[in-house]
């Protein structure tokens, strides 16, 4: 073996002095900078075909003939000497697969490539590694890509869930700047309407004195027409919340229709004895036989014994009943009355047990007709959320109960308008049935601004630019009629 050096300033002065030297089928060794110059080690190709020729040759193995039987290497290495000419081959009969012994290490390569490889290996060994021809280093263990995947989403996951909060407390203080800009804006205009027409504020203390609500208030004032004084603007008002209280002309309607109906309300509202006002009236307009009453209050101590007593003055027979199946069949053996009162149990507007009861009378196989008893003493707050928890898919109507213990009903009035009731009677005391009344529109909105001058007092002028302010919209306010 003659492995050659050459030096120059570039490689392409180097390779071209190879070129020149060993012509252009020379073998690169190795190609490094050493001292400011680039020294290449060549190999001419002849002495490379001189190492990939056998110095003797072996006989190949039966398994190694039949792998290249046809393959004749003398027009390969027809320039190697004739000493190291392999000898003819000999005639040889196929051996049979069955018997064909393992090939050896290189069977898989190519014939020329399995004959060169150990004089590659031996020149590779003397010749120094360089940053030519060093070798990678060797493998990593395989990934776990399922590991990988795994943890992949485990960041995106965690990257969106920061994302998101930073996102939320952004809107957060963003509504929080709006709504500041909002109330800062409302008490400027208010303050500017107040000055400009001070009637309307006169009018605003009269409504919030009556129990009405700041969001009603706010909008039949603006929507109130320029007038001259405030007893004008207060008639204006009056007139438009008795337009839009629906009440019954008379309740012949009702009585002569007849039909299933139940009380329902929260508990201690007074649902017992509207049942008997209302039993007492049918009774002395169609007679104790067209009537039956049902009641299905058998958790409080003396529910049903209470309407038993009332329905044995009246001469009525009382059920009771228990749960759906039992009001089911109830129902289907009284279907002959004409009318039929059930007295339901009271509960909680917050109780998940509403919902059950609402879904029994629903489901009872009748069309049950249920009457929302609202007491008048409760705040606009709490009115607003039993009407939110008894709705169900609709209510016939509703009766105020206690309105002789009410202080003031407009807290009433502002929930049954703005909540499209139908109000049927108004209950002002325990006698049966003399304490039970058709509704009247135009004497309810009189008696809510009646007797208020002391509660309107303690409004200041202070007080209501932030009362506006805080006052929200609603969307049910819109079918307010304004005449």
């Amino acid at each position: 073996m003659n492995v050659k050096k050459f030096t120059a300033a570039t490689s392409r002065d180097a390779l071209r002095k190879v070129r020149e030297a060993l012509g252009p089928d020379a073998v690169i060794l190795s190609n490094r900078p050493v001292d400011g110059v680039v020294e290449i080690l060549a190999l001419d190709n002849d002495d490379v075909a001189a190492l990939a020729s056998p110095a003797i040759e072996e006989p190949q193995a039966p398994g190694f003939q039949a792998f290249d039987s046809d393959f004749d290497p003398e027009p390969v290495f027809s320039r190697a000497p004739a000493a190291f000419a392999p000898a003819a081959p000999e005639p040889r009969q196929p051996a049979p697969r069955a018997a064909a012994p393992k090939l050896d290490a290189f069977a898989g390569q190519p014939y020329i490539e399995r004959r060169a490889a150990p004089a590659a290996a031996a020149i590779e060994a003397e010749i120094p590694p360089t940053y030519v021809n060093r070798r990678a280093p060797a493998s990593e263990p395989g990934i776990d890509m399922a590991a990988m995947t795994q943890m992949m989403s485990a960041a995106i996951a965690q990257a969106k869930e920061s994302a998101a909060l930073e996102m939320s407390g952004m809107m957060n203080e963003i509504r929080a700047m709006r709504g500041l800009m909002e109330t800062q804006l409302a008490e400027l205009s208010w303050n500017a309407t107040a000055q400009r027409e001070p009637q309307k504020a006169t009018v605003l203390r009269e409504m919030l004195a009556a129990g009405f609500s700041a969001t009603l208030a706010r909008y039949l004032i603006d929507k109130m027409p320029a007038t001259k004084d405030a007893a004008e603007a207060l008639r204006w008002i009056k007139t438009v919340l008795a337009r839009n209280l629906t009440t019954i002309a008379n309740e012949d309607d009702l009585l002569n229709r007849g039909g299933v109906f139940a009380l329902v309300g929260p508990t201690g509202v007074g649902k017992t004895t509207t049942t008997a006002k209302l039993a007492a009236r049918c009774v002395m307009r169609h007679g104790p036989d067209k009537l039956a009453l049902i009641t299905t209050d058998a958790y409080r101590i003396g529910g049903h014994e209470q309407l038993r007593i009332y329905g044995k003055i009246l001469g009525v027979m009382v059920h009771s009943v228990k749960d759906e199946a039992d009001l089911r069949i109830a129902l289907k053996e009284l279907r002959n009355k004409h009318t039929v009162l059930i007295d339901t149990i009271g509960m909680s507007q917050r109780d998940q047990m509403v919902t059950e009861q609402v879904a029994m009378l629903s489901e009872s196989g009748a069309d049950v007709k249920r009457l929302l008893c609202l007491n008048a003493t409760s705040t606009n707050e709490t009115l607003n959320e039993v009407v939110r928890a008894y709705q169900g898919s609709s209510l016939a109507g509703c009766i105020m109960t206690k309105l002789d213990e009410a202080a003031s009903i407009g807290n009433v009035l502002d929930v049954v308008i703005r909540q499209k009731l139908n109000l049927h009677y108004i209950s002002n005391g325990q006698r049966v049935p003399e304490d039970l009344h058709l509704a009247d529109r135009a004497m309810l909105v009189d008696r809510a601004f009646r007797n208020n001058r002391a509660a309107s007092a303690q409004f200041g002028d202070a007080d209501l630019p932030m009362m506006m302010a805080a006052a929200g919209q609603d969307r049910s306010l819109r079918e307010v009629h304004l005449g």
